[in-house]
């Protein structure tokens, strides 16, 4: 019997501490400048008022469900090697994530610069987290 691919918990565990790092990076000495002039933010407003409980609890869902459904499709796919399960995050979160996203983003007169802020921090995100994902496999022992 052909080992088949299992879901790798692990590996997600480490797609969600690296989604962590990366926006502490992203938002913070990487574009955080720019992204908080443009949704009207400063340091001192968010040092008064401190992100609650619900919106750490939204960004770990956010960040779980997203990866939780790429290692099933991943297991569905017979995804094996990291170069393909970068490529195939990127197009999904590009296709699903990127464009709806500036398409909204569009008509709401966001500025042109924080849509590609806030999409580029999802497609690296998936993108990386593809490779992972597609690289740190797990299989059903052979019998």
């Amino acid at each position: 019997m052909e080992p088949k691919l299992k879901i790798n918990h692990l590996a997600i565990l480490a797609c969600i501490v690296f989604s962590f790092i990366l926006g502490y990076i992203w938002y913070g000495p990487l574009l955080g400048e720019p992204w908080m002039a443009m949704v009207g933010l400063d340091q001192a407003t968010i040092e008064a008022n401190p992100p609650g409980a619900g919106v750490w609890i939204t960004n770990i869902i956010s960040s779980v469900v997203p990866l939780y459904v790429l290692a099933w499709l991943f297991v569905k796919l017979d995804i094996q090697k990291g170069i393909q399960g970068a490529l195939i995050a990127l197009l999904i979160s590009f296709a699903f994530n990127f464009l709806p996203g500036m398409t909204s983003d569009l008509f709401a007169k966001a500025p042109y610069e924080l849509i590609w802020i806030t999409g580029g921090y999802s497609m690296v995100f998936m993108l990386i987290s593809g490779f992972i994902l597609g690289s740190w496999t797990k299989s059903t022992p052979k019998e």
